[in-house]
């Protein structure tokens, strides 16, 4: 704007203001007056989005809040309030280690707990386990043994959905009767140690491994170092050793139901049709028809050990590291796996 339109607009203001000067505004007080207005207006909106923020923030964790709390005193728990005669499902899913809800930890005392409720009638355990760790299943299967001893008039029975191999069939070994489907993937009764040796790719990229250990054998199954005639011996026998275990088992268990070929141990797995064939299982079933047709209790409770609320959060904070962590622990280690 010039001056001399500036000077024609101030007179105009006067003219209409009645002759009076004094009222007539300057320049500058316009243009001081706008940035006044600009910084009071921009300071306003942002108070109001911040404390709209806060508010928001507030909402979720006070909705987080009230969810770990539902989840700790138990209020989504449908079963906890089922009176009278009934069949307890216990779940494992997925691999058998530890810090899983396949694990000891978890399965044990649920275990006792289906055991222990004076309703219970009888316990049907769901497994869908493609194995594990031979150790887990080991003591999930010494305790249903333990309790079939401890309360005889309480059966247990195997259900089995997609599969039940391996470490799976290690803990279904112990059962009283094992339930397929037609096409349950069943067996896998053997035992193997993996890993990787990476010195022939370290020789051609001229990579030297320096490792000093305090005894001949402390670097036994380091990945970047040569494996010795004598060390892969040693592994093998350890792996027989693992793998009889495993036997001894299924034979205590099936007893003459079992119809062993030289195939029995050597790791195959068949479908539920042929495994009910050869006497790794008795029959087809469901949780249901079991709870019907065998226990003679279809009301179901569910006894297995859940991930809660927390539990599932942090995994969802954190699941995606501590999965890549675990898996490049495990990419080079080794050790027995029921598999």
């Amino acid at each position: 704007m010039t001056d001399d339109h500036f000077e024609e607009n101030s007179r105009e203001r006067t003219s209409a203001g009645g002759g009076n000067a004094q009222s007539t505004p300057v320049k500058g007080e316009n243009w001081e007056r706008e940035l006044l207005e600009k910084l009071a207006f921009s300071s306003l909106n942002e108070q109001r989005s911040r404390r709209r923020w806060n508010i928001f923030f507030r909402f979720i964790a006070l909705g987080i809040i009230g969810l770990v709390l539902w989840a700790a005193f138990g209020l989504s728990n449908k079963d906890a309030e089922v009176i009278g005669p009934h069949t307890a499902l216990i779940e494992i899913e997925g691999a058998i280690e530890a810090g899983s809800l396949g694990s000891a930890d978890s399965v044990v005392p649920a275990l006792n707990r289906a055991y222990s409720d004076d309703n219970s009638v009888g316990i049907i355990l769901r497994i869908n386990s493609p194995g594990g760790s031979p150790v887990q299943a080991g003591i999930i299967n010494d305790e249903i043994v333990r309790l079939r001893k401890e309360y005889p008039r309480k059966p247990l029975y195997v259900v089995v959905d997609e599969i039940c191999a391996s470490g799976g069939y290690y803990i279904a070994a112990a059962a009283d009767k094992i339930f397929v489907n037609k096409a349950s993937i069943v067996g896998s009764i053997g035992v193997l140690m993996d890993g990787f040796g990476f010195t022939g790719l370290m020789e051609k990229l001229g990579v030297e491994r320096r490792l000093m250990t305090a005894g001949e054998n402390k670097g036994f199954m380091d990945p970047f170092s040569p494996q010795s005639i004598n060390q892969k011996s040693y592994a093998q026998e350890m792996l027989d050793e693992i793998h009889q275990q495993f036997i001894d088992v299924v034979r205590q268990g099936r007893g003459t139901r079992l119809k062993e070929t030289p195939e029995t141990f050597s790791g195959l797995f068949w479908s539920g049709s042929k495994a009910v064939e050869i006497g790794l299982a008795d029959g087809f079933g469901t949780v249901d028809t079991v709870a019907r047709d065998e226990i003679k209790a279809e009301d179901v409770v569910d006894y297995s050990q859940h991930e809660d609320l927390s539990e599932r959060l942090l995994k969802k904070f954190g699941g995606a590291v501590g999965s890549s962590v675990v898996a490049g622990v495990r990419a080079i280690s080794s050790r027995p796996y029921l598999k």
